[in-house]
């Protein structure tokens, strides 16, 4: 019984981790990152003395490497693009994390989570550090920042009045609005929508996840205006 213990726990020990499971990469992991920065270290001072001295496994493009999160976040603002990211998290959809996660890599100028303040961040892999988080209560109050803000709304979602992605052009500066897994949009986010679009589909299912929607949305605005 021992020994059939011990072979279950190796077994276990070689399994990859699964990186939907981790909040934030392994940061003593030698094969992520850089190892501990040569002496005498830079004078830059957006470099990090503790990621110096230990080194630096984080989930950064090699350009960051060694700098500070505010650093890193004040670099990022000087070329954000002018389009947002919004999401109604209604059901604490765990695919929130992961739209997040696609605004940064694609660069958009600040993330809107409408409806619950607490949101899953656990499929945003950490990059939520790097971004510009903004919480509205409910739609109306996203509508009325929307408003103020002269940014016109274009919802993300399969139903009957959407128009075809695909031919669509995207404003250069606009609001994703995006809707829960399954559910989608709410019926007072639709009617907040300037226009609705959706993504066509060739298979036997309806629609496809909301975090693969959102990351075809972003990158047809990055193909027209990046």
């Amino acid at each position: 019984m021992a020994s059939e213990l011990r072979l279950v726990r190796w077994r276990l020990s070689q399994r990859a981790p699964c990186p939907e499971m981790e909040i934030e990469p392994d940061r003593t992991d030698p094969g992520v990152g850089v190892g501990p920065h040569p002496t005498p270290w830079p004078s830059d001072p957006r470099l990090d003395p503790e990621l110096l001295r230990l080194g630096d496994r984080r989930n950064v493009s090699d350009r960051y490497r060694y700098w500070t999160v505010p650093a890193i976040v004040a670099d990022l603002d000087e070329r954000r693009f002018p389009y947002h990211v919004a999401i109604e998290n209604l059901q604490h959809d765990f695919n929130i994390g992961s739209i997040v996660r696609t605004a940064n890599a694609f660069l958009a100028a600040e993330i809107h989570i409408v409806g619950r303040r607490r949101w899953n961040r656990r499929g945003a892999m950490v990059t939520d550090r790097y971004q510009h988080i903004r919480h509205h209560p409910d739609v109306a109050e996203f509508g009325k920042w929307a408003d103020s803000a002269q940014l016109p709304v274009i919802g993300l979602d399969n139903v009957a009045e959407s128009e075809p992605l695909e031919h669509a052009m995207l404003p250069e500066s606009c609001v994703l609005l995006f809707g829960q897994e399954g559910s989608g949009l709410s019926a007072e986010s639709l009617g907040r929508c300037e226009r609705v679009l959706a993504i066509a589909s060739f298979g036997s299912t309806r629609s496809i996840n909301v975090g693969a929607a959102a990351a075809i949305a972003m990158h047809s605005w990055i193909s027209q205006h990046a």
